[in-house]
């Protein structure tokens, strides 16, 4: 058997060269993925530096802790603070009446803290003084624990760095990056899976008529099939094998560009986990044996007459078995479309969602593309002969117009649904952000100062970011990010918010501004609320309840519940140029209201670019590969079908054009359905914005549609071009 196989190997070279390059690119591409996902679940190591030289820190609470119902009983959760507690003043002075503390990065005990918006119009109220968050102590750290007791904690060692300004920024970068790569991998497998199984079948298809051979000599069907599955594995084990040493060849070069591209932190590197080695090599085995496994069922469960049959008609093109699968993806995807834009339409504005639903949809499409290809290509009226023959020709041979068609649909259908979800997002928030302020200009910057004189005739609205947390039912605590508002009376004359109940004029020190999204909703209801530095909880009254909107809209607090928050946006209106004057002397970026939103929410990053370039670029590759090693495949087999066309008169110019129309054709149906997917899921997304009273501003990214498309045609009809020009010499 094995010499049986390695002679069919050797004797169809350029039928197995496509489908080892597919296989081992894939391999490779999942190993670099892998490899960089692998990179990103731990933060570097960091040494102390704001407290490098003290041995012990004692540093405030940073995690809310509140107990919530678990089953019969109750179970502790934790949430992290914005920032730390501040120390306890009385702590602070027994700390100091025993050892030396060394107070770094926050104030003293009896000096102000700067914690939040400072006032900034007649309603606002002042600032409140806070002691540091940490101290270091220059002492042993068991005497420290004994003294400090619970009141705060006690950090030695490596622990340290947590005193640190924004101790979670590494972690915070790898999470953005960690959903990047998680993306990234989730196509890459989703198309090399799909283009390397459906170029393994598309093999063992042309081979009908030398299994129809093999049957009438006597083969028997279970040898017909450990034929084509022992090529298979032994096609699968190189190209796996070839690919892992791909993929530890692409790592490093991963890491640089997402490093100059600004994806990654300068310190990320990738490292050599073996895990994505065994996943990768394995996945690739197993698909190159699933590519295999269904057509050689196909050929050994046979007769012989029936196989040489349908070796040249295209007869049960659809098996039952794909038939089924693709009618079950596809109406997954519709169904968690539909239920999700119904009970949940805020998670379809989610980029894990509007990435992986959409997969459902297109390889359902995909599988089903048999059905599909048939009436659109005999839907087509083309002029003249050789545009007759193009469509029939297409319409009979079912299996090759659906196989260069499928491809092509599922990077159309990616480009459109990937692009268009995440432009539109990104649009709609732009546009949100827009709406809800009627102010002429806005400063923004990190910690800005106060607008102390406001001018007459001016508006002037000064909010910081904060946080509240809130139960969730009995079962969980839930944090919100939220906006602290110095000036009730200013927000409220500046802000133009989606309220649906209630009026933002009636926020005050005892009240709170809520989205739909909170348990407790009612205007007159009262929330039960934790402050961002952990303190509370505090009951404060719904004063409003606003649309969900895009997720960014409230709550809002004013700034006796918002404890340690930081001034970063000014809005103003009126006062003509002595208000230009006074925001600019606030210390932050002085722009238009326009101007403002259009850097806020930026249409698209050059980050968010480089990240979908990433993704739909693995895409439109291996579309490209499945392209040519289908079409080569395809149009060498056609030897007598050519010929006999030159003997019935056509010119070799004429059968050249035939060859390329129905290529060109088949990727016209591949991007006419993968519009069609398109439309239905940015059609689900604009339903989503609607139900939130966000603004719909969706449109197809028609440049990377084009794109796609006009390369996916370009190689179609150049890849059989030349086996054809061979084939019609004589």
């Amino acid at each position: 058997m094995l010499t049986v196989v390695l002679a069919g190997l050797r004797a169809r070279p350029a039928a197995l060269l496509g489908g080892f390059v597919a296989l081992a690119l894939g391999v490779g591409l999942l190993v670099t993925t892998g490899l960089g996902l692998s990179a990103t679940l731990h933060a570097p190591e960091r040494s102390p530096q704001r407290f490098a030289s003290s041995p012990v820190v004692v540093m405030g609470h940073d995690r809310l802790v509140l107990d919530v119902r678990r089953g019969p009983g109750t179970a502790s959760v934790e949430q992290r603070l914005d920032r730390p507690r501040p120390v306890d003043a009385g702590l602070l002075r027994e700390l100091r009446a025993r050892w030396a503390v060394t107070v770094t990065g926050g104030s003293d005990a009896t000096g102000p803290d700067a914690t939040g918006p400072v006032a900034a119009g007649p309603h606002a109220s002042g600032p409140v003084a806070a002691g540091p968050d940490a101290v270091g102590v220059d002492a042993p750290a068991g005497p420290v624990r004994d003294l400090v007791g619970d009141r705060a904690r006690v950090l030695t060692g490596a622990d340290r760095v947590r005193a640190d300004p924004d101790p979670e920024r590494d972690a915070r970068a790898l999470t953005t990056l960690n959903a990047l790569l998680g993306t990234s991998g989730g196509v890459t497998a989703f198309v090399s899976v799909f283009v390397v199984a459906s170029t393994f079948a598309f093999a063992v298809a042309l081979r009908r008529r030398e299994f129809g051979l093999l049957r009438t000599a006597g083969a028997t069907p279970g040898q017909v099939r450990r034929l084509l599955l022992a090529e298979a594995a032994v096609l699968g084990v190189l190209a796996s094998a070839t690919g892992c040493v791909l993929g530890a060849l692409g790592a490093p070069l991963l890491a640089r560009i997402l490093v100059d591209g600004g994806l990654a932190p300068a310190w990320f590197t990738i490292g050599g986990a073996a895990l994505p080695y065994h996943a990768a090599f394995w996945t690739g085995l197993t698909v190159a044996l699933a590519g295999a496994f269904a057509a050689s069922r196909r050929a050994g469960g046979t007769g012989p007459t029936a196989v040489l049959r349908d070796a040249d008609v295209d007869a049960d093109v659809l098996p039952p078995g794909r038939a089924l699968a693709g009618a079950a993806l596809l109406l997954t995807g519709l169904g968690l479309l539909v239920w999700t834009c119904a009970t949940e339409p805020s998670e379809l504005l989610k980029r894990k969602t509007y990435t992986t639903l959409p997969m459902l949809l297109i390889g359902g499409t995909a599988l089903l593309a048999p059905l599909l290809v048939r009436p659109a290509a005999r839907l087509l009226r083309l002029p003249g002969a050789v545009g007759t023959l193009v469509r029939e020709n297409a319409a009979a041979s079912v299996r090759r117009t659906a196989a260069v068609a499928a491809p092509v649909l599922v990077t159309v259908a990616l480009a459109g649904s990937l692009l268009g979800s995440a432009s539109g997002v990104t649009r709609a928030k732009g546009v949100e952000t827009r709406e809800h302020t009627a102010a002429a200009y806005v400063v923004s910057g990190a910690d800005l100062r106060p607008v102390t004189a406001v001018p007459a005739g001016a508006v002037v609205s000064a909010t910081g970011p904060t946080s509240v947390f809130v139960r969730d039912g009995a079962e969980a605590v839930v944090k919100y990010g939220a906006r602290a508002v110095a000036d009730p009376a200013a927000f409220a004359e500046l802000s133009r918010l989606p309220v649906v109940a209630g009026d933002v004029r009636d926020l005050d020190d005892r009240s709170i501004v809520v989205n739909e999204e909170f348990e407790r909703r009612r205007v007159g209801q009262t929330v039960e609320v934790w402050r961002a530095d952990g303190s509370g909880p505090v009951r404060l009254r719904v004063a409003a309840v606003l649309a969900l909107g895009t997720g960014d809209n409230g709550p809002y607090v004013t700034r006796a519940n918002a404890p340690g928050a930081v001034l970063d946006r000014i809005e103003a209106r009126g006062g003509g140029p002595a208000t230009l004057r006074a925001l600019e002397a606030s210390g932050g970026t002085v722009a238009t209201a326009g101007a403002w939103a259009a850097a806020e929410r930026p249409a698209s990053g050059p980050q968010t670019r480089l990240g979908l370039l990433l993704v739909l670029g693995v895409a439109l590759l291996y579309t490209v590969i499945g392209l040519v090693n289908t079409l080569l495949m395809a149009t060498s087999a056609r030897g007598a079908e050519l010929a006999s066309l030159r003997l019935a008169g056509a010119t070799r110019f004429q059968v050249l054009r035939v060859v390329t129309g129905e290529a060109a054709l088949a990727v016209a149906i591949g991007t006419l359905l993968g519009l069609v997917v398109t439309a239905v899921v940015l059609g689900a997304l604009g339903a989503a914005l609607a139900a939130l009273s966000a603004p719909v501003v969706l449109a197809p990214p028609w440049a990377a549609i084009g794109t796609a498309a006009g390369v996916c045609a370009a190689v179609a009809v150049a890849a059989p071009a030349l086996p054809a020009w061979r084939l019609t010499r004589a």
